[in-house]
């Protein structure tokens, strides 16, 4: 049976806070023809993932090419999490335990909520038997009730403020360096690039100019409920305690086929929960060439290593071919 969306948002929420409490306990003019550019990609070793990124460049962005593709289809798509900065811990899942402190710091009787507790002390079992219950209250207490412009304050104070807790920088530092260079290279050649990720789409939104050059209007993902009203004599939009979009798996091509119309000719993930299959599954079903990138986490000196349980990422890239890039093999550098 499918999980309805409120459970499926709430496990969304639960996974990213409960590993961090455990380890803590734009739109570019048109293009019609490449971007002249020595080596767009110098922090990518020279590899079969850097070349088939340059030969699909080429060939669809040269005039006259049988692959030529015209600068207005020249979508391309990025999962966030694990494909444009790490999720080891899941960085919103940071912010959420970082708001969880704060307000226990201004109301202490919220550590006696057994689901507050459980959280801050990284207590998965106690979360997991409460069920869907306790972490909507953990999504009224941190995330709901507050109006657009408040949440995107705490937003930037937190990542003003807090700095990862193994590598010792600023979240804001983290962008992987090989795939902003992707990005930039992209748009020089008259693509426009997408966040389409199951990370709050408020939350990606605050920094996703900052980090990526890619503007707030082209980030997707999921979302809150909110309704439209009067506060102290100015209109908002509030946020309800209740899931809205939930942007993972199926529903990813979805809601790219709502945000944008077009399917993306190039469409990034990574291995980890099988959430970007169904993304570059859609990208690679269009007409005409696509690409299709897979980021591997095989790196536990520079990033970290893990890999699925069941292998589903990767099984899917060998059967439908598409690019594997291995953070070990293909990355000179990892982060700036």
């Amino acid at each position: 049976m499918m999980a309805s969306p409120t459970l499926r948002a709430a496990r969304a929420v639960a996974l990213p806070l409960l590993c961090l409490a455990a380890l803590a306990a734009s739109t570019p003019s048109p293009a019609q023809a490449p971007a002249a550019q020595a080596d767009p990609l110098p922090s990518w070793n020279e590899g079969a993932p850097k070349k088939a990124i340059l030969d699909f460049v080429k060939r669809v962005t040269t005039p006259g090419s049988p692959d030529f593709i015209p600068a207005e289809e020249r979508i391309a798509t990025f999962d966030n999490d694990g494909t444009l900065w790490p999720e080891q811990p899941i960085i919103q899942g940071a912010f959420v335990l970082w708001q969880l402190q704060k307000r226990v710091a201004k109301d202490p009787a919220l550590k006696q909520k057994p689901a507050v507790k459980a959280a801050l002390d990284g207590d998965l079992e106690s979360l997991t038997r409460a069920g869907e219950k306790a972490v909507m209250e953990l999504f009224a207490i941190t995330s709901a009730n507050l109006t657009d412009e408040q949440f995107d304050q705490e937003v930037r104070e937190f990542f003003q403020t807090s700095k990862h807790p193994k590598l010792g920088v600023p979240y804001t530092q983290l962008a992987y360096k090989p795939m902003v260079e992707l990005l930039e290279y992209l748009r020089a050649n008259g693509f426009r690039t997408y966040i389409s990720s199951g990370g709050g789409i408020d939350f990606m939104r605050a920094v996703s100019q900052q980090m990526y050059g890619i503007p707030p209007e082209q980030v997707i993902g999921s979302s809150l409920k909110k309704e439209f009203k009067e506060q102290n004599g100015k209109s908002v939009l509030w946020r309800k305690p209740e899931p809205g979009a939930v942007n993972d798996k199926e529903t990813k091509p979805v809601n790219i086929d709502l945000h944008i119309g077009r399917r993306p000719v190039l469409a990034a993930g990574n291995e980890r929960s099988s959430g970007d299959i169904a993304m570059l599954e859609y990208s690679q079903g269009r007409e005409g060439p696509s690409l299709q990138l897979l980021i591997n986490h095989d790196d536990a000196q520079r990033e970290f290593a893990y890999q699925e349980k069941d292998n589903a990422s990767l099984n899917a890239a060998r059967a439908h071919g598409w690019t594997v890039v291995s953070i070990q093999k293909d990355w000179k550098t990892v982060f700036p």
